[in-house]
């Protein structure tokens, strides 16, 4: 794999640590430590400075109006986006766009109408409504909503929890067992609207991030026209599990975002902070303390960018996205864990980021696929699924 960045490469990760730096940055300082989100004024300026950067819109295909990156790019610059205090939750607050839900890039044409491109243009709002409180580990599985036909719909009867943003959205993506003798092979999913009778938003449920909450959702003879199926009946888990795998790379480049920022902080810290007469930066200990965190960053890195490589490769790399979301998750909880601990009770302040992105990386184990569950992903891969 040939690590050296093209010309092309270097000048958008240029362009987008300066937009960091210097729009971001400084917008934070005002901030609530919490905020997610910047003020509308704020935000619409900085929409027009990624646009004309050509980089708003950068997850979705050139085909439906955006900048259409390859893997590999687009992991370089969700490192560099992710390196600011917000960054693990919203990269830049969205100034450079959202891909929206990528699995209706393949839906009927119909279906785009009304939902993809509403979408991208910022009119409509959707969620992912996979995980249900039966168990979220091995979701195609533990999914107990049941959709049964009736004529031309199908009826919807079940729960769905942690999803983020149901309550504020216009429709979701639901998915719920059709066969229920197939397995992973019976579940569809369905193009729900949240104003479809029988659709209720259960509760909120809070989290690790202050501002932040998800939802658990009860559906009760939820009547959804055959027309609202992505894909085929029964077809539902192949879309879920592409979704979560390709994920899986850009997730992983925000924690080593995180991580290389908290380290350059460290650096500098420790070159100006003395104790007992001496600067830290000549005790041993946290000269180890800086190293483990460089070896964390720099094998976190090597893992996720081999996994961006491979999917525009074409090839399998399932595998690769599992090692990534691992090693960035937990190497990256490491490094901000030490670079607080090196900060001392200045770390644990809200006057800098540590204690937020600590909060983030705990999260972040568990997202995507917890990380025991990629272990088991990638043991299956090596050994040959020779076990269950």
């Amino acid at each position: 794999m040939d690590l050296e960045l093209s010309d092309e490469q270097r000048m958008l990760v240029a362009q987008v640590r300066r937009f960091v730096r210097q729009e971001i940055d400084p917008l934070e300082t005002d901030l609530d430590p919490d905020a997610s989100e910047l003020p509308a004024e704020e935000h619409e300026r900085l929409v027009a400075i990624t646009t004309g950067m050509g980089l708003y819109q950068m997850d979705v295909p050139e085909e439906f109006g955006g900048a259409g990156l390859d893997v590999m790019t687009r992991t370089l610059l969700a490192m560099e986006m992710a390196q600011h205090r917000a960054g693990l939750y919203t990269p830049c607050y969205g100034t450079f766009g959202s891909m929206g839900l990528a699995q209706l890039y393949d839906a009927n044409d119909d279906q785009k109408e009304r939902y993809l491109y509403p979408t991208l243009r910022g009119e409509k709002r959707g969620f992912f409504g996979l995980t249900e409180p039966s168990g979220g580990s091995d979701p195609a599985r533990a999914i107990q909503t049941r959709a049964v036909r009736d004529g031309d719909d199908w009826v919807i009867n079940g729960q769905k929890i942690f999803i983020s943003g149901a309550d504020r959205a216009d429709f979701g993506l639901v998915f719920a067992r059709t066969s229920p003798d197939k397995g992973r092979g019976g579940v569809t999913c369905f193009i729900v609207d949240t104003d479809m009778p029988g659709f209720h938003v259960r509760r909120i449920v809070h989290t690790l991030r202050s501002t932040h909450y998800a939802t658990e959702l009860q559906f009760e003879d939820l009547r959804v026209p055959s027309e609202n199926i992505l894909g085929q009946v029964d077809g539902g888990f192949g879309i879920a599990n592409e979704r979560l795998t390709r994920n899986r790379i850009p997730y992983a480049a925000s924690c080593i975002g995180v991580a290389i920022r908290a380290q350059e902080m460290a650096i500098e810290y420790v070159k100006i902070r003395e104790t007992f007469g001496d600067l830290l930066a000549t005790r041993q200990t946290i000269q180890n303390m800086i190293i483990d965190n460089e070896l964390d960053i720099r094998t976190a890195r090597w893992l996720t960018l081999a996994a961006a490589h491979k999917a525009d490769q074409g090839a399998p790399f399932r595998t690769e996205a599992a090692m990534a979301k691992i090693a960035a998750t937990e190497a990256g909880g490491r490094v901000v864990d030490r670079a607080m601990q090196i900060h001392g009770g200045y770390g644990v302040t809200k006057e800098f980021p540590f204690e937020r992105w600590f909060r983030e990386m705990r999260i972040r184990r568990i997202g995507e696929g917890p990380n025991e569950v990629q272990r088991l992903i990638i043991a299956r891969d090596l050994i040959g699924g020779a076990f269950h």
